[in-house]
């Protein structure tokens, strides 16, 4: 993009031109100059905006965390309705089939990235913390509706779906895990509590 010509929701464009990155050439392959390349635009469009690329990283990271509200919302507007081993596996299918992976290896690849999101989440790792509460809240909303065992875990029970789950979908580059791959893992962590 020439100088000196206005760019259109400039930090929109950029967090999408870093997902694409993120997602074609993995958290290594980021750089201020790939995202700006991809995003069309001058490097100083990043630094206009953004004090540095560990800045604008954490930001990037934060408005994915912030996209999680909306699910989380409607994951509990699902309770009471649907099988519970189908409202996870689409839920969790969601957030894993995005760009959270590579989120994921972005912020444990990154230090000073890590170091910056302390700030905000001062434990686990952003994003699966923020998706751990997810899930917790609709396991929640299940047990007070009786359709999970009143004495059920929720705490442990959230954290062993996103961990056994993110397992399915961790290799970046290979193909996704089947959706009836996903059905078998939650119907198996959940078993004891239906």
């Amino acid at each position: 993009m020439p100088t000196g010509v206005a760019m259109r929701d400039a930090r929109d464009q950029l967090f999408d031109a870093a997902e694409r990155v993120l997602l074609r050439d993995g958290p290594s392959a980021l750089t201020s100059r790939a995202v700006t390349t991809e995003a069309g635009c001058a490097k100083g469009v990043l630094h206009r905006h953004f004090t540095d690329f560990d800045a604008f990283l954490a930001e990037l990271v934060r408005d994915r965390i912030g996209r999680l509200d909306d699910q989380a919302a409607a994951l509990r507007d699902r309770a009471g309705a649907g099988t519970l081993a189908d409202n996870l596996a689409d839920a969790l299918t969601a957030l894993f089939g995005s760009v959270a992976v590579a989120i994921v290896g972005l912020v444990t690849s990154r230090d000073d990235l890590r170091a910056r999101l302390r700030r905000t989440t001062p434990t686990g790792i952003p994003l699966v913390t923020e998706a751990t509460a997810m899930i917790a809240s609709y396991l929640t909303a299940e047990r007070e509706l009786g359709r999970i065992t009143a004495d059920a875990d929720v705490d442990t029970l959230a954290p062993t779906l996103i961990g056994a789950v993110h397992m399915l979908f961790a290799d970046r580059k290979g193909t996704p895990p089947e959706t009836e791959a996903v059905r078998r893992t939650v119907t198996t962590v959940i078993a004891a509590v239906v």
